[in-house]
């Protein structure tokens, strides 16, 4: 695993891989689960979603993340682009998911020293993986129904693939993202520099050495703790339940499938789970 980058090829992928593409010149990743078939499901807005707070200030930065690219997808995928409605969750093949890119493994189980060797968020988290039929059971799910009102800040592509793979959300609906923890940390590590003792000293150029250490320290902290493997406010949903969860925690209730859509639901539901090795693993949610 390097410092920046799990980058991998395309023919180690697995069906239930948690993979991400970085975008804006690294700026920052969408997430997505791999299903095999050259298919990965993966969480955008909706195009009738009201934006959130946090998306209403940054979503036309992250626009990219919104794919148009199926328009002229020539793969000869079936279904490329299919999304129920509106509900943010759509299925692409992965050259249209990575749109350009190179494709990257998100790591599960990591060890405190590799996570904290990952100076990036958004690449890797101590938290276990689920076994990959019920992860592909989850995504498969969401696709159907819709996993919840997109926001870049709070509920994001990376807290899709998160869920996916572990059942986890944060109960208080703070984001699990690796990224959006990664701003967190940033702005305790720049609240410590500018309000420590020392700060004067650093300005100086007297004894910058304690300030620097602290700072950065105070930034690893800080991250570590907004990881969905340590944080104490997270829960176990099962995804038949997730609707209900979002609903009850936040007073509005995610996108649901649109029953005039149902014969393609159905086609896709047999795509999605087809795989034979898949299917005869029981979802652990």
């Amino acid at each position: 695993m390097g410092f920046l980058f799990n980058k991998v090829d395309r023919s180690d992928l697995r069906a239930g891989d948690h993979v991400y593409s970085w975008r804006a010149g690294y700026t920052y990743a969408h997430h997505g689960i791999y299903v095999g078939d050259n298919h990965v499901v993966h969480f955008t807005r909706g195009s009738d979603q009201e934006l959130g707070v946090g998306a209403s200030l940054i979503n036309s930065f992250v626009s990219s993340s919104i794919p148009k690219q199926h328009l002229n997808c020539t793969n000869p995928i079936i279904y490329c682009g299919f999304q129920n409605g509106n509900n943010g969750v759509i299925r692409s093949c992965l050259d249209c998911f990575i749109d350009g890119g190179s494709v990257h493994r998100f790591e599960y189980g990591a060890s405190k020293a590799v996570f904290f060797a990952q100076v990036r968020g958004g690449t890797c988290t101590i938290a276990q993986s689920d076994p990959p039929g019920a992860v592909i059971h989850r995504a498969g799910y969401l696709l159907q129904n819709g996993f919840a009102n997109y926001d870049v800040i709070s509920m994001n592509c990376e807290d899709f693939a998160i869920y996916c793979k572990t059942g986890y959300i944060v109960e208080s609906h703070d984001s699990g993202s690796g990224q959006v923890a990664v701003l967190s940390a940033v702005r305790s590590a720049a609240r410590y520099f500018l309000t420590s003792k020392y700060a004067y000293r650093f300005i100086f150029a007297a004894d910058p050495v304690g300030l620097t250490f602290g700072t950065v320290v105070n930034f690893a902290i800080g991250r570590y703790k907004g990881d969905i493997g340590v944080r104490v406010d997270k829960i176990k949903v099962p995804v038949e339940y997730l609707a209900v969860c979002l609903e009850s925690s936040v007073g509005t209730k995610p996108p649901v499938a649109d029953s005039s859509t149902s014969e393609a639901i159905s086609r896709d539901k047999s795509s999605i789970n087809g795989t034979e090795s898949l299917n005869s693993e029981t979802p652990n949610s």
